[in-house]
């Protein structure tokens, strides 16, 4: 073993038992004999962007209603899509700009009218599917079907088109960018328009064997997640500068070349796993975070970001890798007015491991003139030679160390380093500034936003300011025999607050009504507890990270065994 000295104990598929029972089904045969049992004559089922068409053949197959009406058909073509939303899309590769409007806006109102008529006229069985059906008509059964965002991603690599398009081999960026920008949006406001009156919810991010539950049942779990400790289920991703440590510590494929990024806390991205009785729904996290914000999140957050969650936690892998891109994140006031996002992606690097060479780019050099470090950035993409040792500070980096990174400040990760980045959400806002000179997996260069980064970096962030505000800028709180307390950051301008925690024995915790994210750095595992007895202890391994919502008040972790090192995080 290279990283750890025992057997992984990392559980990369948390699952939450549901402790009340709810009828669930799995495979076609059984869902639709449910369905057909109700003897409704309108059955809605509603899709996320995404859903495989395959669900709409078995439904019809299966149900045999003398109707079929397919809310595809009431939106635009897809040029007009395009067009519509070329103001949001850009012509960038990555990044758009973030839509809030409604799908109604994308919709041929003739056509929806003509459909609700149609239904309100016709005395036979009817069956409305796909996106947007419920604005037809929510039934008399009302069935709704959605996968995880990362199975969406992994459909759009093998081809799969945005909706009502025939984009299949574009871009993967491109698509993406479609989906999380406008897409995705006016999905998510839609399903939380009707999502109290779902009757079904149907799982299809295994395509070849969909799960259903009763709506009451996915609410009921949710809400009752939202009282206790909880984990959101990782995944793994390849990439040019990927390392090898998470495929020891997590458990990984080891055939796999490398793997670079792994979102474990990231709520938008990541989903959630409930069983019911011994069939297990997977859902998107942000179903969470939507139907139960203020057990979650809590009123103050919940008043300043409304339905969004405002912290990731994601590890960075170039443990036998390569650096990442030298990058730089833009200005609240930049990404605001270029991106309609109300804050940006201030963030810090918590060094899980990292060998003797291992270390952080971080700051310019003192006396970097901006018009000759610009150049030397654009001539750098016609050369392919870039002298990061003339302008960049580079510090080497250990275990344990804290490396903060408030917006505007140019950062990467070294080669042979462990990154634990801890940031606030908008994650897909990164100007890349120089690649080392190297492809993607996709065999072609990956985006480089010097337009971008030259309008958001911070000249002020020099060698000795950095020194002082960003590297191991530690204050000891609490240093006893029972345990330490260090708060490690994040620095001012930032809105995140993170403490560090050493402890052989018990400590407790309070929320103080503002939802708490932690990672467990060091040790084999820790026990969360309620104080009052509200929830099952709750057990986390090494190197995994865990929620606890703000209305769960005091709480205590301790050890499973030996020592724990957890580094806890919550907005200021």
């Amino acid at each position: 073993m290279n990283y750890i000295n025992r057997e992984t104990n990392y559980d990369r598929f948390p699952t939450n038992v549901v402790s009340k029972y709810f009828k669930v089904f799995s495979g076609y045969d059984n869902i639709i004999n449910e369905i057909k049992s109700k003897q409704v004559r309108i059955i809605c089922v509603e899709t996320y962007p995404g859903v495989d068409d395959s669900l709409l053949e078995e439904f019809v197959k299966g149900l045999k209603p003398s109707k079929t009406i397919k809310s595809i058909d009431m939106f635009l073509d897809c040029d007009a899509l395009t067009e519509k939303m070329a103001e949001y899309l850009t012509d960038d590769r990555v990044r758009g700009k973030m839509f809030y409007g409604d799908v109604l806006e994308y919709i041929n109102q003739d056509k929806l009218a003509a459909f609700i008529s149609e239904v309100n006229n016709y005395n036979g069985t009817i069956l409305i599917y796909g996106f947007g059906s419920s604005l037809i008509n929510k039934g008399d059964i009302l069935i709704y079907a959605e996968l995880t965002r990362w199975e969406i991603q992994l459909r759009y690599r093998k081809g799969m088109p945005n909706y009502k398009c025939d984009n299949y081999n574009e871009d993967v960026l491109r698509k993406y960018k479609r989906g999380y920008f406008i897409e995705w949006r006016i999905a998510d406001k839609l399903k939380f328009n009707i999502f109290e009156d779902i009757d079904y919810y149907v799982d299809t991010t295994i395509i070849e064997e969909p799960k259903m539950v009763e709506g009451s049942g996915l609410r009921f779990a949710i809400s009752e997640l939202s009282t206790k400790p909880f984990r959101l289920v990782p995944y793994f991703d390849p990439g040019v500068w990927g390392g090898q440590w998470m495929k020891e510590v997590c458990g990984l494929n080891p055939n796999e070349k490398n793997y670079a990024w792994s979102f474990d806390g990231v709520p938008e991205e990541n989903s959630l796993r409930f069983k019911f009785d011994d069939i297990v729904i997977e859902t998107p996290a942000m179903n969470l975070v939507k139907y139960q914000p203020l057990n979650l999140l809590g009123e103050n957050i919940y008043k300043k970001f409304g339905v969004e969650f405002p912290i990731r936690f994601d590890f960075l892998d170039t443990m036998d890798g390569q650096n990442l891109s030298l990058q730089v994140h833009p200005t609240t006031k930049y990404i605001y007015e270029k991106f309609n996002m109300p804050y940006t992606q201030d963030e810090s690097y918590y060094i899980l491991d990292a060998k003797q060479d291992g270390g952080v780019f971080l700051g310019l050099k003192d006396g970097v003139n901006k018009e000759e470090f610009i150049g030397a950035l654009r001539q750098a993409q016609k050369t392919n030679k870039f002298n990061h040792e003339k302008y960049i500070n580079r510090f080497p980096a250990k275990k344990h160390d804290h490396f903060l990174i408030p917006a505007g400040t140019i950062h990467c990760s070294s080669y042979n380093t462990m990154v634990l980045e801890i940031s606030a959400t908008p994650y897909i806002f990164t100007f890349k500034l120089w690649d080392w000179d190297r492809l993607g997996l996709d065999g072609r260069p990956r985006p480089i936003h010097i337009e971008d980064g030259e309008k958001v970096i911070d000249y002020s962030r020099t060698t000795q300011w950095v020194k002082d505000n960003l590297v191991n800028h530690f204050e000891t709180l609490h240093d006893e025999s029972d345990y330490k307390e260090v708060k490690t950051g994040l620095h001012e301008l930032e809105f995140i607050e993170t403490h560090v925690y050493t402890s052989r024995n018990k400590v407790i915790h309070d929320t103080r009504g503002t939802v708490n994210m932690f990672n467990l750095v060091d040790g084999q595992g820790a026990i969360i507890e309620s104080i009052n007895n509200e929830f099952e202890p709750f057990e986390i391994h090494y190197a995994e990270t865990f929620i606890v919502p703000a209305c769960v008040g005091k709480y205590s972790i301790k050890p499973t065994s030996g020592e724990i090192k957890y580094i806890k995080a919550y907005v200021r």
